[in-house]
């Protein structure tokens, strides 16, 4: 599978290596809304996206839904549960489009990392950068106001690109993710529109004004 070999979780695998990971790889399509894996499955698995978006979120005892991550093609999820004795997915897993995964097997790559130390050291550098990307989350999450969190995904999202772009991802996920209630997510655009800070029509966002947004998302809510 060529895909494997241009990810950095690959790189520094040898030509024997990759064809013994792809001999027990999987690849697995996805219509949009469809599961990948349950909260609680055993996982045996772990998983690399070549397209399409995949969402890892968990149910709470009322059946609301919270996003943990949204995945993209070229990134990989669930590879730090292989080092577990009996290992669970603590969340579930679902296409929010249409999409394909390469399924490998937890299993066997443990002991091929075991003969290779240069994978190891990747392996443990990404998951030191998501772990570091999980406790800013949970800073901004405390820290932050609802509105704040808002204008710096969207200036993240923005970047250096044009003011007028697609929304990647539904409302209502995005809600999810930045842990606001959809009512509240609309009550904050709204605002940010009276303001004449930004539109939003349907998935486009058109960014009025670039420094107030900015502003917001470094100080202070509206």
């Amino acid at each position: 599978m060529e895909e494997l070999k241009d990810n950095f979780l690959f790189t520094r695998l040898t030509p024997q290596q990759i064809e013994r990971v792809s001999s027990l790889a999987e690849r697995i399509t996805l219509a949009e809304g469809s599961h990948l894996f349950e909260q609680g499955d055993d996982a045996k698995r772990f998983f690399l996206v070549t397209s399409g978006q995949i969402k890892l979120f968990r149910l709470s005892a009322d059946g609301n839904e919270k996003v943990i991550e949204i995945f993209t093609a070229g990134q990989t999820f669930g590879e730090a549960l292989m080092f577990l004795e009996h290992p669970r997915y603590p969340v579930c897993a679902s296409a929010l489009i249409d999409s394909e995964v390469i399924s490998l097997n937890s299993k066997d790559f443990v002991s091929m990392l075991r003969k290779s130390i240069d994978t190891c050291f990747l392996l443990m550098g990404d998951m030191s950068q998501r772990l570091h990307g999980l406790i800013k989350e949970i800073d901004d999450l405390s820290l932050q106001s609802g509105t704040r969190r808002v204008a710096s995904y969207l200036i993240n999202l923005a970047g250096q690109g044009s003011d007028n772009f697609e929304l990647d991802i539904p409302k209502g996920v995005m809600a999810s993710r930045l842990s606001l209630k959809p009512e509240t997510f609309s009550r904050i655009i709204r605002n940010l529109h009276d303001k004449n800070i930004l539109t939003v029509t349907r998935k486009n966002i058109v960014i009025h004004n670039r420094e107030g947004l900015q502003a917001i998302a470094d100080a202070c809510e509206l």
